[in-house]
This record gives C-alpha cells, sequence and structure tokens, in this order.
C-alpha cells in the first residue's frame, strides 16, 4: 500500500470571509506564494442558493490552494460575513536565516499589527508574531544551529 494514500495528513485551510482573493495576492507577492488552484463559487456545477451550496457573489473563491514552500494551505470566501476568525492558532514561517525573517516579517508586518517584534530570543536567533492585514496571526522563526 502506498503509505502517502494511506497516511493521514494536517492541512490548514483559511476561510478569509471574502477577501481571499487578496489574500492570495498578498502571499504571492509577500511570501513568494505559488497559487496552485482557485474555484469561483460560479464555476461549481451546483448552482449557488440550491442544495448544498449557499447563494452567495460568484465571483468569490469557493476553493483555492496554494503553496509557501514546501507547505500546501487551502482558503476560501467562506460565507463571505466580512469577518474573518482566525483565532485561536498561528501559522509559523520557518525561513533559513536573520535577513530572510526580516524580509518575511517586514512583508506580513504590511497592513497588519506586530504582536511581538522581530528579535532574538533563548531559543531562535530570531523570532517574531504579527497578525497580517487580513487578522491571520503568523510566527516568523530561524532555527537554531543544530548542537554539535
Amino acid at each position: 500500500m502506498n503509505a502517502s494514500k494511506s497516511s493521514p495528513s494536517v492541512q490548514p485551510y483559511l476561510f478569509f470571509e471574502g477577501s481571499c482573493e487578496a489574500a492570495l495576492h498578498f502571499y504571492k507577492d509577500k511570501l513568494g506564494a505559488a497559487i496552485t488552484a482557485l474555484m469561483r463559487y460560479k464555476e461549481s456545477p451546483e448552482p449557488t442558493g440550491c442544495g448544498t451550496m449557499p447563494a452567495l457573489p460568484p465571483d468569490k473563491v469557493m476553493h483555492a490552494a496554494f503553496r509557501i514552500g514546501e507547505t500546501v494551505l487551502m482558503a476560501s470566501d467562506g460565507q463571505c460575513s466580512g469577518k474573518p476568525d482566525f483565532s485561536g492558532f498561528a501559522l509559523t514561517l520557518t525561513v533559513a536565516d536573520i535577513p530572510a525573517s526580516e524580509r518575511a516579517f517586514a512583508a506580513l508586518s504590511d497592513g497588519g499589527q506586530v504582536v511581538m517584534p522581530l528579535g532574538k530570543t533563548f531559543y531562535s536567533p530570531s523570532f517574531g508574531m504579527v497578525t497580517d492585514r487580513f487578522g491571520l496571526m503568523w510566527m516568523v522563526i530561524v532555527l537554531p544551529e543544530a548542537c554539535p
């Protein structure tokens, strides 16, 4: 049996409640994300407002997938409420070195709010926390060098 098909996996699915497309372009521009799939509500084989599909703006994102490094995240406009709620978790962006952490932190801070300024900690040469303009919290970290 193929291990990739039998092993469970977990992927974040983010509901941007109406700002998904803007978020995708922000992450593409700021973090080099690759948008690997995008389906709008109007492209659904089941019309919105019928059966299981609520009546939602046809040009909004029903489903998207994007990759940052090796990680695939999924996203949607959800119910298009305009009120995303990303409380109770954060995404961790692990980067190679301090300059990369400074670039990523500055990019995610654009229009966002710094929660913990980027700096040296006892567990990392560079760590910081920021809530981006979409309300999603990120922890940017450089892992310490491995002990000899």
